[in-house]
């Protein structure tokens, strides 16, 4: 069944795909996190998929075979080391491109103004002047301090005086008893320059 595939305007849609994950993982993520790692992973990631996409949609795929596509990538993220929220945002970001530029069928207009939309979505959403005043931080506190369930608004005061900003909330990642030890992560108001 491969024989009677056509290239078609799988270039093309290469091109839209290649161009659109560029700026989004590039132009936005990069420039604003610099986390060269991430940028690699989510940039290859997009062209395998791509590629993947473009064969699977050219043959005849099974149910089963698709789910157990589904279950080797879900053991990628069993292996993989955590990571955080945005990260694996701009990551899903870059897949979903591939997924869109690589399903034959759609008008290329179609696949240009989505892909467009879902860039527009990016820059305007993660944008550094819609939540500059806010940031946040993981630290690790070498004394589990005992208001820290029992009391969070006093622990959260105590927080703003040990780190000179004004915490807005804490969630604790970790408790060890054993070393006396409490992870967490702080949400605070950027102090104003």
């Amino acid at each position: 069944m491969l024989e009677t595939f056509a290239f078609g305007d799988t270039p093309i849609r290469f091109g839209i795909d290649v161009v659109s994950m560029t700026i989004l993982v590039f132009g936005l993520y990069y420039r604003r996190y610099r986390d060269k790692e991430l940028v690699t992973a989510a940039s290859l990631f997009n062209i395998f998929a791509f590629g993947v996409l473009s064969i699977l949609s050219a043959v005849e795929f099974s149910l089963a075979a698709g789910f157990g596509l589904f279950a080797i990538l879900a053991l990628f993220t069993l292996r993989s080391e955590q990571i955080s929220k945005v990260e694996i945002t701009y990551f899903f970001g870059s897949v979903s491109i591939a997924v869109i530029c690589a399903i034959p069928g759609t008008p290329l207009a179609i696949v240009l103004a989505v892909v467009a939309l879902v860039l527009l979505g990016a820059y305007i959403l993660d944008h550094p002047a819609i939540l500059r005043s806010s940031d946040g931080v993981k630290i690790t506190l070498d004394k589990i301090d005992h208001e820290a369930l029992s009391q969070p608004e006093k622990m959260r005061r105590d927080l703003s005086e040990r780190l000179g900003v004004d915490v807005m909330s804490y969630q604790i990642t970790a408790l060890d008893y054993i070393n006396d030890m409490a992870r967490m992560n702080v949400f605070f108001r950027k102090p104003r320059h």
